[in-house]
């Protein structure tokens, strides 16, 4: 990995972050990491952008490095998107994060230089809903960012761990409780790493619940900005704090706010340590003692959320591997075309 993108670094004008669906919202956590670390420009775009308007992300001009993040990459936008970057970029460099060694997208050729990192088997979750995957994925691109700090990002991997184990062991009942709550609307709050993660915090309790319960996303400074009026006495807010004082200001601001307006029906708080200083119902504190940079925190405070959604799902009912009653939703998006496109 670091042979080529030393290759590419010398190379490329910015960075594409892409996936579909969840794997996008990879992108969304890494995208700052990217730029902080490389000092070049780096963007979240999925590929059902991408697909839909190549022209608006490629040219003749330009030499992108795309990251790929990909469960089984047998999505019909996962190999397409890279063939529009082929077709309209003057050059590029192609970086896939896999959990599927036979997916299409781990066996990917083009003309241009392709780096292919399969992660182990264990990842490639079989559920309709990622949840291993997701994380793994995240974890590798972190670890890409910060491939030349080594003893850092061991430190970092204990540290996260730690709060896993924490997490699954002294807070899964009170998960539970919670879910058994008559939410009907779920939104999740998240700045700078962590928007990423409520963005798929509330892709993951809509599909575990199969559309019953209806989930929206923000940041703390945009859910100003009109989307607060979606709260409502059936309404769950799950906030995923920073641990970066200067952010925390603004998150601080925010949930002092929401006792203007309708009230929620519940306010959940999602933090590495303890926040006295904020108000909310409940917490779930994962890392009491311990330092987990801003940008590891999304890989353990993504799963609360899962653990919120699995919990959801059963008390209403569901297979929470296969939740989706009607067949909108699949494992593997069906029915998309591809349609060739000109330059």
């Amino acid at each position: 990995i670091n042979e080529f993108l030393h290759g590419a670094f010398e190379q490329i004008t910015h960075i594409i972050l892409t996936g579909a669906g969840t794997s996008a919202f990879i992108g969304l956590s890494l995208q700052g990491v990217f730029q902080k670390n490389t000092g070049i420009i780096s963007t979240a775009i999925s590929t059902t952008d991408i697909v839909s308007h190549p022209q608006h992300y490629f040219s003749n001009s330009q030499i992108p490095l795309i990251i790929s993040f990909a469960r089984s990459g047998n999505s019909p936008e996962s190999c397409a998107a890279l063939e529009l970057a082929d077709k309209f970029s003057r050059k590029c460099f192609h970086l896939i994060i896999t959990c599927d060694t036979d997916g299409a997208l781990a066996n990917y050729t083009s003309p241009n230089p392709v780096n292919v990192f399969t992660l182990p088997p264990d990842t490639n979750d079989k559920s309709l809903a990622m949840t291993g995957s997701y994380t793994s994925m995240l974890l590798t691109g972190l670890l890409t960012a910060y491939r030349n700090q080594q003893e850092f990002c061991k430190q970092q991997i204990e540290n996260i761990c730690n709060a896993a184990e924490n997490i699954l062991k002294h807070h899964a009942n009170q998960l539970q409780h919670i879910a058994d709550k008559n939410f009907r609307r779920a939104v999740f709050l998240g700045s700078g790493p962590l928007l990423g993660t409520a963005t798929e915090a509330a892709l993951k309790l809509q599909e575990l619940t199969d559309g019953q319960i209806i989930c929206k996303a923000d940041s703390y400074l945009g859910f100003r900005h009109g989307p607060k009026a979606v709260i409502d006495e059936t309404t769950l807010v799950v906030y995923f704090f920073s641990n970066n004082e200067y952010v925390q200001q603004y998150e601080t601001d925010l949930v002092h706010s929401m006792k203007k307006g309708n009230s929620a029906m519940f306010q959940l708080g999602i933090s590495e340590q303890a926040l006295q200083h904020i108000y909310t119902d409940e917490q779930v504190i994962f890392a009491p003692g311990h330092f987990i940079s801003e940008d590891f925190l999304p890989v353990c405070s993504v799963l609360p959320a899962q653990l919120l959604g699995f919990y959801k799902s059963l008390q209403l009912g569901l297979m929470p591997d296969a939740p989706s009653v009607s067949g909108a939703i699949s494992r593997v998006v069906q029915g998309v075309h591809i349609y060739p496109v000109e330059i």
